[in-house]
């Protein structure tokens, strides 16, 4: 976990239509020059493009339970809904249009990297000592824009959970990486998209609770095998490069949450 001090300023001069007089919107929002993405253009349900990809990334920890935002660049009622609660979270009018307050606020949140404010980088490449982001299934540069897209479902978990610190223990990891810490051979750590997390201020339990509101399809907590001091939460039902069918999957029993034995049936694990 990091906070890091500099903010980006942006002044919004105009607040996108709610409702029916959505479709006679013709003005953009005003353009503001950011580091990592700027948006031209106020988003609602049937636009569609690379900015509409780079919100729905913003955005997905707010999918609701058990569902996920696809990062398909088309706003649909999912994304739509996403971005209500995004806006709802942040003391924002919500009316499900990504316009220039949504998008303050999502500069606000965000680093020239593109990462949240709250995470980086070199966080979710700590499984044993941040070698970089070659040594998995995919190449570097999709294992880091998968990484990307947990810190930002983090983010949201962060917020949920009273905006206090949650620290990754182990994101990224390389095979020799893998191997090393006794992973399964498919796990979804190799991949960019899992992250075993801990806080101070939450219970285990509570943390593994949001997470099932954050978009996240694997979850493991209390109660399932060697995960009484950390929850681990992945996106396995948005890969399509592993060789897991893409299923939600959650345990941690001691939370209520799932059967301890639910990977185990079908001769999986999270590790």
């Amino acid at each position: 976990m990091r906070v890091n001090t500099l903010k980006r300023a942006l002044v919004a001069f105009a607040l996108a239509m709610p409702g029916a007089a959505i479709a006679t919107v013709v003005a953009a929002p005003a353009a503001h020059a950011d580091a990592c993405y700027t948006w031209n253009r106020n988003l609602y349900q049937g636009r569609s493009g690379e900015d509409v990809r780079q919100l729905q990334i913003r955005v997905a920890g707010w999918a609701g339970n058990r569902d996920i935002v696809e990062l398909d660049g088309r706003f649909g009622p999912k994304t739509a809904a996403a971005v209500r609660r995004f806006q709802a979270a942040y003391g924002l009018r919500v009316d499900g249009v990504a316009g220039p307050q949504t998008y303050a606020k999502i500069y606000e949140l965000q680093d020239n990297d593109c990462t949240p404010r709250h995470f980086s980088f070199a966080e979710m490449d700590d499984g044993c000592g941040r070698g970089g982001w070659t040594g998995g299934p995919l190449s570097a540069a999709q294992t880091r824009q998968n990484a990307l897209q947990t810190m930002w479902k983090l983010e949201a978990m962060r917020r949920s959970l009273g905006d206090k610190p949650l620290y990754v223990s182990s994101g990224f990891r390389s095979r020799a990486c893998n191997d090393q810490v006794g992973g399964a051979s498919d796990s979804q750590h190799l991949y960019g998209n899992a992250a075993d997390v801990v806080s101070r201020t939450s219970s285990l339990c509570e943390v593994a609770r949001d997470a099932r509101n954050r978009g996240f399809s694997g979850i493991y907590g209390p109660g399932y095998p060697d995960h009484d001091d950390h929850v681990h939460v992945d996106s396995r039902r948005e890969n399509d490069s592993d060789r897991t069918s893409n299923t939600t999957s959650w345990s941690a029993p001691d939370c209520g949450i799932g059967a301890a034995n639910a990977r185990a049936a079908q001769g999986e694990t999270d590790r």
